[in-house]
């Protein structure tokens, strides 16, 4: 038997965000390129090493990116939108951050969730371009760790199937067109790592499990026939990931060296196609035995049972034994982790430890022979001393629970009969204007929060900083115009963690962070017991800023599923419990904010999304019971108080129902970069609750004009009535400028002035 350890992929963003660090340095044009790319170089090196030290046998390159991986492939490959005005050959770091983050003169390219995890990628545009190779970074990067270190790694690259099925701008017909150009390149950057001495080269396709027509299956079919015809030396490891392999008898004999299966989301789909329908004996199985998702330590014990067990119902002489997926999702290690509950701590495992799992559990299904003398009794007594952890044991919570009734979930009264009442008790201007809550957390912002977390200043002066700041924008909200003002939330460092650490049931990690999209990392907090609100965690905040104008102050809450979706959440109970535990604790604070006077109260669930399961078949139930927790949140306030939601880059064309189902007297939502594809779908779907169609993009620096939010409006008053439509920007503010931001909002509110009148004088 042949078995050996391998990670799919490892974060890139560093124990310390030295990648985050040194990106944003370029951005701001504190290093040079050289000086740039000689410490891009070294950070990956540097991770290589790490991961040798650390005992894995497959070392993998390729999955180290200057922003985004689907990105890398289509700068690669030469998909570059007309609007960058690309010449052709290597593509320089302005067209390509341009296509990432936008510039002074063009819109960034569409950004939206990778598969159901909470990392965002760039969305590749085909414009019936003629591609070309400009840059094989993937063997760049092989032949610097073969001649740096001296090691001979693992290429990947995201396959030919996947990275079609999640780029735009194609349709059936022009889809065979793309495919046909992209094949070659395929073969071409395949064929020169081949040719450097690559062994294995590893081909991601998660998108292979999702639901497949017949004709899917086919085109899968032919990609990797062509491929194999054309580079016939390459040994592709073809990686599945998230669930199980779907159209799996069809599917696994590929013409293909090995083929990756995640026995961890995909378990039981995946061990039935092995019993039904076997593994064939020439290639290599790829067991995905490590969850690469979570942080909870794994039962090695149990972790070798089950991939012995996969050994025998394969029969296959050689397998790797791997993570599910790319460890990016997930932090890099437990040592940076100073201030965590012991029996938490001791129970928990990042990127490194996950690889110490793989490299032991590969060990001991070879010879018996654990690498760590008493890591199976310690995997064991970290994992039950957890479960039995008084944080798990809360009474009050589960009576909580108990009595929850299905009227807990609905409105006193519909939106029809709602929307006029709090028409009157409100009193808003036809296309009232707002923002969706952060304002530019500024370099002050973040020095004085550090001061105080370091206890450099005190809980007083902290105070009394963030009140200042809140008054100072609540005065810049005013000059620029804005109808429903917020308070800016700079007392919040991230919009989960801020409730998480007010809350019973959670953790804070001091250096756990994960890359969301680009250089934007978050500490995801950890849910690890009962969750309880204890006392009101935002009323002082906001009935401050409303005390300071005589314009309404929205509540801003995070809404009970993006909690979820954006921690790390216990397995020990199921989800939609931990869901209904914190739909409980956010309804507290929703009627502490009601009962003190705030009238509008908006609840984000910008990953509502994110967490459907990825065949659509088995969305309902997912559904059911997130759309329940935010009603649960939600519906016992008074009719005339207005309830608004905000969702981000989740592809809402599929999204429209459970959208409405919600109940939100107001849902704000990102059109920025995908505006005319919603209109469209909202043209077929009409939407009757309030909406606010983003109308320009905050994660880009570029400040939109008044002419171009002008158009989107109209645009969209084609299809949303007067008394429907709220103008805002797509997302938070707080990654902003101060100056471009103030900027981009007035232009906004010269653009809905601007359509108000003409409103009037058509009337």
């Amino acid at each position: 038997m042949n078995l050996v350890s391998t990670a799919i992929g490892y974060p890139y963003i560093g124990g310390n965000r030295e990648w985050k660090r040194c990106v944003e340095s370029f951005w701001k044009g504190k290093k040079s390129e050289e000086e740039f790319i000689f410490e891009m170089k070294t950070i990956r090196l540097n991770h290589l090493k790490h991961q040798q030290t650390l005992g894995l046998d497959i070392l993998t390159v390729g999955d180290f990116t200057f922003y985004d991986r689907m990105l890398d492939i289509a700068t690669m490959f030469g998909l570059i939108p007309a609007r960058y005005n690309w010449t052709g050959a290597k593509v320089d770091f302005t067209t390509y951050y341009a296509m990432a983050r936008g510039a002074n003169n063009v819109v960034a390219s569409e950004m939206t969730k990778w598969f159901n995890t909470n990392y965002h990628y760039i969305v590749p545009e085909y414009e019936d371009q003629s591609l070309e190779l400009t840059q094989n970074y993937i063997l760049d990067y092989f032949l610097e760790a073969k001649f740096e270190l001296g090691l001979i790694t693992t290429p990947t690259i995201i396959g030919p199937y996947s990275f079609v099925h999640l780029s735009k701008g194609y349709n059936s017909i022009s889809k065979a067109s793309f495919i046909l150009r992209l094949l070659p390149l395929y073969a071409q950057v395949l064929q020169q790592l081949v040719d450097a001495g690559a062994e294995w080269i590893q081909v991601e396709e998660p998108a292979l499990v999702l639901s497949l027509a017949p004709e899917d299956i086919k085109l899968v079919q032919q990609i990797y026939k062509q491929l194999a015809e054309e580079v016939p030396a390459a040994k592709l490891m073809l990686q599945t990931y998230f669930e199980g392999l779907s159209s799996y008898e069809e599917l696994i004999n590929l013409p293909v060296a090995g083929v990756g299966l995640d026995f961890i989301h995909g378990a039981d789909e995946n061990m039935a196609s092995l019993r039904k329908y076997g593994f064939p004996q020439d290639k290599v199985l790829g067991i995905g035995i490590i969850n690469g998702r979570d942080i909870w330590r794994a039962n090695l014990a149990e972790k070798a049972m089950i991939t012995r067990a996969i050994l025998s119902l394969s029969g296959v002489n050689e397998a790797w034994v791997q993570s599910t997926c790319s460890l990016q999702h997930v932090p890099v290690t437990t040592k940076t982790e100073k201030t965590l509950d012991a029996t938490l701590l001791n129970a928990l495992s990042f990127a490194d430890e996950k690889i110490v799992e793989l490299t032991n559990i590969t060990s001991f299904v070879l010879d018996e022979n654990w690498s760590g003398s008493k890591s199976v009794s310690q995997s064991m007594a970290a994992i039950q001393a957890l479960e039995q952890h008084k944080a798990r044991q809360n009474p009050y919570v589960k009576e909580l629970l108990l009595q929850v009734k299905p009227e807990h979930f609905t409105r006193p009264m519909p939106f029809k009969v709602r929307q006029p009442l709090q028409q009157e008790a409100l009193q808003l201007p036809d296309f009232p204007t707002t923002t969706i809550g952060s304002f530019p957390q500024s370099d002050l912002v973040k020095r004085t929060r550090t001061a105080w977390r370091k206890k450099e200043i005190t809980d007083s002066d902290y105070a009394e900083f963030v009140k200042s700041e809140t008054a100072r924008w609540i005065r810049i909200q005013e000059e620029i115009g804005l109808d429903v003002l917020v308070h800016g939330e700079f007392e919040r460092t991230d919009m989960v963690e801020y409730f998480a650490e007010k809350l019973k049931g959670f953790a804070f990690t001091d250096k756990a962070w994960v890359v969301s999209y680009g250089s934007r990392c978050v500490k995801p907090p950890i849910i690890y017991g009962d969750v309880e609100w204890t006392s009101p965690m935002t009323v002082k905040e906001v009935v401050e800023a409303q005390r300071l104008t005589t314009k309404y102050v929205k509540g801003m809450l995070t809404g009970p599923v993006t909690i979820l979706n954006w921690s790390f959440v216990r397995d020990d109970i199921s989800r939609d419990l931990v869901a209904y535990q914190i739909a409980l604790a956010l309804k507290e604070e929703v009627q502490a904010l009601e009962n003190a006077g705030i009238v509008i109260i908006q609840v984000d669930e910008p990953a509502l999304r994110e967490g459907l399961p990825l065949r659509k078949e088995d969305w309902n139930q997912y559904l059911s019971w997130t759309i329940n927790a935010f009603k649960l949140a939600t519906s016992s306030v008074r009719n005339e108080t207005q309830i608004h939601t905000h969702m981000c880059y989740c592809e809402f064309n599929s999204f429209i129902e459970p959208i409405r189902a919600l109940d939100a007297d107001v849902i704000s939502i990102e059109t920025s970069r995908s505006h005319g594809e919603l209109i469209q779908s909202l043209k077929q779907k009409p939407y009757e609750l309030g909406i606010g169609l983003g109308v320009y993009d905050i994660h880009s620096p570029r400040v939109p004009s008044v002419e171009e939010i002008d158009t989107i409006l109209k645009d969209s008053l084609e299809i949303i009535s007067k008394q429907q439509f709220w103008v805002n920007p797509d997302c938070g503010l707080k990654t902003r400028h101060e100056d471009e931001t103030i900027l981009s909002l007035k232009n906004m509110v010269t653009a809905a002035r601007k359509l108000r009148q003409q409103q009037q004088q058509t009337v």
